[in-house]
């Protein structure tokens, strides 16, 4: 018998697989990734906001339950208290400076009135350079006004 060869054709390679469209898989992690991305900073945000001002709050609430403190005492941790969370709040530049009237000023600025400047709050200007216990100090009112002076404060937008 004869062979008869067989007529074949060459091989054919299939053609290569384009990068567009890509698979549904990559629109999926297109999509989720950002979107992770965004939940995990407003999280965070929402978890630390207005931190700074919590800690004061709980402060606060320390020094005015604390029996063993002497209204001096207590004048000067608020004192310390107030400039602390007014640095931490605004810039460090304006209100680090400020002393006496100046101070008593910013810190009116945020509540109604004048408390500060011509109220019971005026014991701050001088309350860590004084050595003797100052003469008309309402301790009771002083906790009140911080209390309303922290709870009128924002925190800064970063």
């Amino acid at each position: 018998m004869e062979t008869q060869q067989l007529i074949l054709k060459d091989i054919h390679l299939p053609e290569v697989m384009g990068w567009w469209p890509p698979a549904i898989g990559w629109w999926i992690v297109a999509i989720l990734v950002p979107l992770s991305c965004l939940l995990m900073i407003w999280l965070y945000k929402r978890i630390t906001r207005k931190t700074a001002l919590k800690a004061a709050k709980k402060l606060l609430l320390s020094i005015k339950q604390d029996s063993t403190l002497e209204d001096d005492d207590k004048l000067k941790q608020l004192s310390e208290l107030v400039r602390r969370v007014a640095i931490s709040i605004s810039p460090r530049a304006e209100v680090a400076s400020l002393t006496g009237q100046a101070w008593l000023t910013y810190l009116d600025n945020s509540v109604k009135g004048t408390p500060f400047t011509q109220g019971v709050g005026a014991v701050f200007a001088d309350a860590h350079y004084r050595q003797a216990p100052h003469p008309d100090l309402d301790m009771s009112q002083l906790m009140t006004l911080c209390e309303k002076w922290l709870s009128a404060q924002k925190e800064p937008k970063r």
